[in-house]
């Protein structure tokens, strides 16, 4: 007997409709004699409002948040009248809704009277979503015939204490699992587990960062040894590009896990970056299907693809970053510059999406997110202070408005010819290309040009590379 994860966004468990719509695949598949654990994710935008109210009663703005609290309690109310349930299911669910906004009132005026709100305080606020809509969703289920049970991921998911980050303890995690899933599974009940969510050996509420429900389907596959992961969405699988972006993107059939995690690290949203980790150890297959679009195949995602090597899969962008440069002629030849400068943004806590050095070594050039910028330019120059008094380092400067374009495929940098096709694709539009990098990996090319360029660049590369138009 098989046994499938089944993730279910924001978008797909969102309202009535989708709820029903996203039963009646489920029923379908447990029809079919499948093994079936859901995972769900708040409700579309009900996380977004936490965290709002989080932050409003930080800043003092009682009215915000306590507006915010009761918007939340009639989206949740409504929710369950329009599902039409009996008073037998109705009941219960009403107090557990009212019992959640009132932890969360209690959560708000804390935070009121404290002036801020601490990444542990954060992680309960946050989790409330996931915890509301897995009780809605299991008696969804039950509506439609099956038997259905919630369950807490804090009972499953053992993690560091990395709150808003945390880290799965997986070895106590498959223990959990093992205890708490396995028996609900071979009495046939389908389990409706609370994404996002886990808990400290302590039983302290932890988050696995935003979009976390992804990564939660993946700790439950690879600690079930399912035989397939699926994350339910609202677009027909992983497209070639964003279609917002680029109208004639195409869902790809069959893509492999280094492919997709390049994507996910370079901006795709189709997928949490963390999701394959747990899965490509153990070969477990992740699908990407379309909730509004049973029908359509999807996009399977597994470690060797059947397509051939060589060929651009995908380009993604990460866009709202600034480009910071080091340079001077003094820095040549001079040990540990490259050390101190990351060192001195890694103290300010900003992400490097991008490294690019000149092979003179007068320059270092990063990429990092705009909003970051003021802070690791100051952070470098306090390090750098006797360089540039001495004139090592001529000028540590920024070019905002700038993103990242990373084409995907397999094989890119041991196949001749695709780097010609890149540029040659651009230099038709008149697009400049302001830095690359290409490391290790054979996964992908990166390139920064300017944000005005960007949609264009996406555009010309998918028709003149993707499709050879």
């Amino acid at each position: 007997m098989t046994t499938y994860i089944m993730k279910f966004g924001g978008t797909s468990v969102g309202s009535i409709e989708a709820m029903q719509q996203a039963a009646k695949i489920i029923k379908s598949c447990a029809d079919q004699g499948h093994r079936l654990v859901v995972v769900v994710s708040a409700m579309r935008g009900v996380t977004d409002a936490l965290i709002q109210s989080a932050k409003s009663a930080a800043a003092g703005d009682e009215a915000a948040y306590k507006s915010i609290i009761e918007q939340l309690r009639d989206r949740h109310h409504g929710v369950l009248d329009g599902l039409s349930l009996n008073e037998h299911e109705n009941s219960p669910l009403l107090s557990i809704i009212d019992q959640h906004m009132d932890e969360l009132s209690v959560f708000c005026r804390s935070i009121h009277v404290m002036g801020e709100v601490t990444p542990r305080g954060m992680d309960a606020i946050t989790s409330l979503g996931e915890r509301l809509n897995a009780r809605i969703f299991s008696t969804a289920l039950r509506q439609v015939g099956l038997n259905s049970q919630a369950v807490n991921a804090t009972e499953l998911i053992i993690t560091d204490t990395a709150f808003q980050n945390a880290m799965p303890i997986m070895d106590i995690t498959r223990q959990q699992l093992t205890k708490r899933l396995l028996p609900l599974l071979d009495d046939g009940v389908v389990p409706v587990v609370t994404g996002f969510i886990g808990a400290t050996q302590d039983g302290i509420i932890t988050t696995l960062g935003r979009g976390g429900s992804d990564y939660t389907a993946a700790i439950l596959g690879a600690g079930l040894n399912a035989d397939e992961v699926w994350t339910w969405t609202d677009v027909d699988g992983v497209m070639t590009a964003d279609p917002r972006i680029v109208p004639n993107a195409q869902v790809i059939p069959e893509i492999s896990f280094n492919e997709i995690s390049e994507l996910a690290y370079f901006g795709a949203k189709v997928l949490h970056p963390k999701t394959i980790r747990p899965i490509i150890e153990r070969d477990i297959p992740l699908w990407v299907k379309n909730t509004f679009n049973p029908s359509h195949p999807g996009t399977r995602i597994c470690i060797m693809p059947a397509k051939s090597k060589g060929k651009v899969t995908a380009i993604s962008t990460v866009s709202d970053l600034s480009m910071i440069t080091v340079e001077g002629r003094g820095m040549l030849g001079v040990p540990g510059i490259a050390a101190r400068t990351f060192a001195a943004v890694a103290r300010t806590g900003a992400s490097v999406l991008m490294i690019s050095q000149a092979s003179s070594e007068q320059s270092i050039s990063f990429l990092i997110p705009a909003d970051s910028t003021t802070e690791v330019i100051q952070s470098v120059e306090s390090e750098m202070s006797l360089e540039l008094t001495r004139r090592d380092i001529d000028r540590i400067w920024a070019q905002d408005g700038v993103t990242i374009v990373t084409v995907v495929g397999a094989s890119l940098r041991t196949t001749p010819g695709i780097a010609a096709q890149i540029f040659s694709a651009l230099a038709g539009g008149a697009i400049n290309v302001i830095a690359i990098a290409q490391g290790s990996s054979e996964y992908s090319i990166s390139l920064v040009v300017s944000e005005q360029d960007a949609n264009d660049a996406m555009q010309r590369i998918h028709d003149k590379v993707i499709l050879n138009a």
